[in-house]
């Protein structure tokens, strides 16, 4: 399953730098599918399954040219953060890392602020709050997916940056999409590996009053 999810992704990543559409169509769908098969074939906690299926519906919506759609993909990878929330339970993480993820938050926001459009603002504003929660507290599974949080982050400022107009990278739907889907199979490795080592998944319900008073 890691192997046909490495070859839709090269597939995606290939069709975007050559422009095909068709192939980026196809393969897009492809790549939250069949990391969550992966994922459920290792025995991996309903929470985490939910989490790369939320973001295959995100990846869905955000390849209509819409605004609806848009703020639907968004509620959809909010969905998924809620879960990956409530998957990492009250475990320790690092308060100055926690800081440094608030200050750049806040500095980000400020700063595309002016340049989002108008009716975009408070959602992007909010879904950036639980998008940083959920960076910050992927660290308490490791440094796999602390690393997969991390660049979670960047794909959403490069998608952000998008939004806002300003100057991009070349082939910025690249980068995104490399940094998206490296991001998830970090997280969804290292959820793995954390949980299979400490044999703690927590329950839904557990999980989900612990997560409540951890963030």
């Amino acid at each position: 399953m890691q192997a046909l999810f490495a070859a839709a992704l090269l597939l995606d990543l290939g069709a975007l730098l050559g422009g095909w559409d068709t192939g980026h169509l196809i393969a897009k769908p492809l790549l939250m599918s069949l990391l969550a098969a992966y994922a459920a074939t290792r025995g991996a906690p309903r929470l985490l399954v939910a989490a790369l299926l939320c973001g295959w519906g995100g990846d869905v919506f955000l390849m209509a040219d819409a605004d609806w759609a848009f703020l639907v993909g968004m509620g959809l990878f909010a969905a998924g953060h809620v879960c990956y929330l409530v998957l990492f339970g009250r475990r320790r993480t690092s308060p100055a890392l926690g800081i440094a993820y608030g200050a750049f938050l806040v500095g980000a926001v400020g700063l595309l602020w002016a340049d989002l459009p108008a009716g975009l603002r408070i959602p992007v504003a909010g879904y950036s709050l639980l998008l940083t929660a959920m960076v910050y507290r992927s660290g308490a599974l490791g440094r796999t997916a602390g690393a997969g949080g991390a660049l979670f982050l960047v794909s959403d400022m490069l998608l952000a940056t998008g939004l806002a107009e300003w100057p991009q990278l070349p082939a910025p739907d690249f980068w995104i999409m490399l940094t998206y889907a490296g991001a998830q199979y970090l997280l969804t490795t290292g959820a793995l590996g954390a949980l299979g080592r400490s044999g703690d998944a927590p329950s839904p319900d557990r999980a989900y009053r612990e997560a409540r008073t951890a963030v």
